[in-house]
């Protein structure tokens, strides 16, 4: 956490300074929004989302407020970032490597096998108890406003070069990928191993047989081009695949009621746009990898209801020793209702 201590404690002078600049000057003021990945729209549903809210601010705010797009981490990676927005005017597009270091009571957003379909998610997002907490709590942390859940590209499946993964007991003996060591716990929950490698290194440690596996969700394969070292691909809504809109608070309270109103209702509209195209998109890209020679496996819903009864335990056991007090986690769990788990 000496991340988020060394600017607590400056934090709010500069956000206050940069939110009176904005206020208090007459022109368009141009607001910076960064995020990670290519500014390809068929290959980044991040990128998606930022290109819409670009225009429906400008807009809706007639001009008053302009945004300057900075893709491809160009403005510093996942932590810099998250220090920019906390001590000047900025709007950003954090991971979960952003958000964890000031907030790792996220990390309870990632439960696997939590949602059953893209409903279930946005319903847990939009209107549960769990999320509402975070966003105050981060506010009072960090300074930082949680804006919008961003979809990256629907939920995360396995892969693996060896044979289909139908059930549990299918990962025995597999050494995958991990992303970080809560995938980890996962993995050996299975019966598998899992070894953190950087996504710059996953198409190379899988096809010279470092890991045999991973898991992403289908845009990210295809962005990898990982479907020319795996051969199977597993639908089993592992996680809900998300990225987080913060923005500088004192910056968005220092607007105008009209121009904030403006803005919150671009975020909602641009929001809502990303839902929609990600959805779409979905069933497009298993397509597409089918067709690049990937064998595509649905589990029956007794084999998802195995994973999840084999795989949340490790994950809910991994939260613990990250010292997140238990009460995240049973609000998170009741709000997705598995209340049974909560114990």
């Amino acid at each position: 956490m000496s991340f988020s201590r060394c600017f607590l404690t400056t934090v709010h002078a500069a956000c206050l300074l940069g939110a009176i600049t904005l206020a208090g000057t007459a022109q368009a003021a141009t607001v910076n929004l960064s995020y990670n990945g290519a500014p390809d729209p068929e290959k980044n549903a991040v990128h998606v989302f930022a290109s819409n809210l670009k225009q429906l601010v400008e807009e809706k705010t007639d001009g008053e407020l302009e945004l300057r797009l900075y893709p491809n981490s160009q403005l510093g990676e996942e932590q810099a970032r998250m220090e920019q927005t906390m001590s000047s005017p900025n709007l950003n597009i954090a991971s979960f490597a952003g958000i964890s270091p000031v907030m790792p009571e996220i990390f309870v957003s990632a439960i696997p096998f939590l949602f059953e379909d893209f409903e279930a998610a946005r319903t847990f997002f939009d209107e549960g108890d769990y999320w509402k907490a975070f966003d105050e709590t981060l506010r009072e942390r960090t300074g930082i406003e949680m804006l919008a859940v961003v979809e990256e590209g629907g939920f995360l499946a396995f892969t693996n070069d060896k044979k289909p993964i139908r059930a549990p007991a299918d990962f025995e003996g597999l050494r995958f990928r991990a992303m970080d060591p809560s995938q980890v716990a996962l993995y050996e929950a299975f019966g598998a191993s899992g070894t953190p490698i950087p996504w710059t290194e996953v198409y190379m440690a899988l096809r010279t047989g470092v890991a045999d596996g991973q898991m992403n969700p289908p845009m990210y394969i295809i962005l990898g081009s990982l479907y020319e070292v795996q051969d199977y691909l597993t639908l089993a809504n592992i996680q809900y695949s998300d990225q987080f809109l913060v923005g500088n608070g004192a910056m968005i309270d220092g607007w105008d009621e009209q121009t904030r109103q403006a803005f919150l209702a671009a975020v909602d509209e641009a929001n809502a746009m990303a839902r929609e195209h990600n959805e779409d998109k979905v069933e497009e890209r298993i397509a597409y990898l089918e067709e690049q020679g990937m064998q595509v496996i649905r589990p029956s819903q007794e084999n998802l209801n195995a994973f999840r009864e084999q795989g949340q335990p490790a994950y809910l056991e991994w939260l613990k020793e990250q010292d997140i007090e238990q009460r995240w986690i049973d609000m998170a769990l009741e709000d997705a209702g598995m209340t049974q788990l909560a114990q």
